[in-house]
């Protein structure tokens, strides 16, 4: 079975619950006509229009009808339960007008005033593509990522194998609310559904008028009086990062004050030194709409990966510098990250780690070693040798560094350079290995000050992460022959050691502009590869349904 009829049979299924309550057998028939005329038309022309708004389940939409005989699905009482389940898809960040509420609002209200038998049959079918819509939106995301990035390879399957079939139709019809039938098909993470609280959060602030002002200036800390105090203050408190109780109108900036700015600096990736500065004000004003769409679209990322999600795996959130290992559904390691430089991006996708390697040697890659390292040798002749860099002929013999005249080289050499093992390896002391095309693993670094940093895009591509040994620890699963001491006692040896991972350890690098704290909160961070703003416009903008096709790694 295709995954086209994959998702035809959920829709089946879901659509076979219509027919409690239609209409009375000879209306159905007049009905059964007009719709099968409106989908012949559909199916020779490629295009449809109902109560005024274009149809978009180009495929899915006439099999179903075709398969049901041109039955008429939507009862008045359906009807009004899939109206509640679009208007609240705000909820999830999507956009009810992307399945037809408000012309599915005036069919029915001239259905119910006149019946007729035309209506009626536009009415079924608008109500069918919404619904095909609504699912499909849920299922894949509105947006396809690979439209925005190609890197990006998250499993679009219709339905996982062996799913569909008589299994999903008896769930369907055991089921009585809409709601419930098309949710049930959906469930979600904890981490989706308490980044959704956070949506209802701040679509509620955004209704009671977004948060006030704060008017820029100089800087302001700990006991500063200045009129704009109070204005922090209340900006602070509609977003709770001031203690509860704590006073509004003071234009003092008191202990009270310091420690909410530092909150708030925290959960929008700052410096968290609670000192009110120029780039605190310019968080603070960010308006509550922007903020909103940031979590949207980190809802619409989310459900991107709904197919990828296990018990456990790796994941690594690049806007917010952090890397995460998941056990069971529960966090149970997380360290800093420091990723890829804006013009070196980190791509986004998935993988499996495969094995690690402790006392890793670098062989230098082609772009950096003509990017970074050649101009530095020309510069220093004792470059090499002062990081450890080997040179290597093509005959396999290392060769003194300072017998080559490296200025007659431009874009490449004609040897291999490797970092070898060591506390200065660009690697650190252990990597991480999930092969993929873009040569892109988690590694140690001795770089370890840049930890300290809030913003931390210092890479050039890959994932440094704080804590590797505790990491390797949980994925190697084997305390005793694996604790911290002995994974450290191989360091101490400078012998390079593989180790297989047995399983294999799902790895997801994802990209969250808002997120969540480890306690729950959200957190905000910059959009420090500019991807926001095309993922924003297409969540925007016009519904597409494709095909959904299989592209994850086997």
């Amino acid at each position: 079975m295709t995954n086209q009829r994959h998702l035809s049979v959920w829709i089946g299924a879901l659509l076979s619950l219509l027919m409690a309550g239609a209409a009375p057998a000879q209306e159905r028939s007049q009905a059964s006509v007009l719709l099968q005329e409106r989908v012949e038309q559909y199916l020779f022309t490629g295009e449809l229009c109902c109560g005024g708004e274009p149809i978009a389940s180009r495929e899915l939409l006439p099999e179903i009808y075709v398969s049901r005989d041109f039955l008429p699905m939507w009862s008045a009482a359906r009807i009004d339960e899939l109206l509640a389940l679009i208007a609240a898809a705000p909820a999830d960040g999507l956009m009810s007008e992307d399945y037809h509420y408000a012309a599915l609002q005036e069919l029915v209200a001239a259905q119910r005033a006149e019946p007729n038998p035309l209506r009626r049959a536009n009415l079924d079918i608008l109500a069918t593509d919404a619904l095909i819509r609504f699912g499909y939106h849920q299922r894949f995301g509105k947006v396809n990522p690979v439209d925005l990035d190609p890197n990006v390879n998250f499993r679009r399957e219709a339905w996982p194998d062996g799913k569909p079939g008589d299994a999903v139709i008896n769930a369907a019809l055991s089921a009585t609310p809409l709601a419930d039938i098309v949710m049930g098909f959906f469930p979600r993470a904890d981490y989706y559904r308490n980044l959704r609280g956070h949506l209802a959060e701040y679509q509620g602030i955004a209704e009671a008028g977004g948060w006030p002002a704060v008017t820029p200036g100089p800087t302001l800390r700990l006991g500063d009086t200045d009129v704009r105090v109070a204005e922090i203050r209340r900006r602070l408190a509609v977003t709770n990062d001031l203690a509860p109780g704590t006073p509004l109108l003071s234009p003092e900036f008191d202990a009270a004050v310091e420690a909410g700015v530092s909150r708030f600096q925290a959960r929008h990736r700052l410096e968290s030194d609670g000192i009110a500065g120029a780039q605190s004000f310019e968080a603070m004003n960010v308006p509550v709409q922007a903020r909103i769409d940031q979590i949207r679209m980190s809802l619409e990322r989310l459900r991107w990966i709904d197919q990828e999600l296990t018990n456990d795996f790796v994941a690594v959130n690049i806007a917010d510098f952090r890397a995460f290992l998941v056990r069971n559904g529960e966090i149970t390691w997380f360290a800093r990250a420091q990723v890829g430089k804006p013009y070196r991006m980190t791509p986004i996708f998935r993988g499996d780690i495969s094995y690690l390697e402790m006392n890793p040697t670098w062989t230098i890659p082609p772009g950096i070693l003509r990017n970074d390292v050649l101009p530095r040798v020309k510069q220093d002749p004792n470059y090499l040798i002062e990081r450890n860099i080997s040179v290597i002929d093509r005959d396999g013999r290392k060769v003194d560094p300072l017998t080559v005249d490296w200025s007659v080289y431009s874009k490449g050499v004609p040897y291999t350079l490797r970092q070898e093992p060591g506390p200065n390896n660009a690697l650190g002391r252990i990597k991480f290995i999930f092969p993929n095309e873009h040569f892109v693993f988690i590694h140690d670094t001795p770089s370890r000050s840049l930890f300290d940093r809030a913003a931390r895009a210092f890479s050039s591509g890959c994932i440094r992460v704080d804590k590797p040994l505790e990491l390797a620890e949980q994925l190697l699963r084997d305390p005793d022959k694996w604790s911290i001491e002995k994974l450290q006692a191989v360091l101490d040896s400078r012998e390079t050691k593989r180790v297989n991972l047995r399983p294999k350890e799902p790895v997801l690098i994802l990209y969250l502009t808002a997120s969540l704290d480890l306690d729950g909160s959200i957190r905000f961070a910059k959009d420090i590869y500019s991807r926001d703003e095309g993922l924003l416009a297409a969540l925007n903008g016009p519904v597409i349904l494709e095909a959904p096709a299989v592209t994850a790694q086997q």
